[in-house]
């Protein structure tokens, strides 16, 4: 268990040096959009709803509304996943 929390520390300490935000760490979901052609998303919860135009993905303590039109859900692991099509809006709903 030593070896374990002493990894921690240095990687709380390589975040602090790198001027990393905090929360990337403790599992906060992160998302990346490509124009409006494709986003990814780590650290999901789940996806609550899916059809072409909509995407409502639960990511803890928010929902990720994706719309716009020829949505695909093209690829999804347990905490990751990619959605392709043209996307008009991300919102985030609380």
């Amino acid at each position: 268990m030593e070896g374990r929390s002493r990894w921690a520390a240095a990687g709380l300490n390589a975040m602090e040096r790198l001027d990393l935000p905090g929360g990337i760490a403790a599992g906060v979901p992160v998302m990346e959009l490509t124009g409006n052609r494709q986003l990814v998303m780590e650290q999901h919860r789940g996806v609550l709803s899916y059809s072409t135009e909509l995407v409502e993905i639960n990511a803890g303590n928010m929902v990720v509304r994706v719309t716009g039109t020829q949505l695909q859900l093209v690829a999804m692991t347990e905490t990751d996943l990619r959605i392709d099509g043209h996307i008009g809006r991300v919102e985030l709903v609380e």
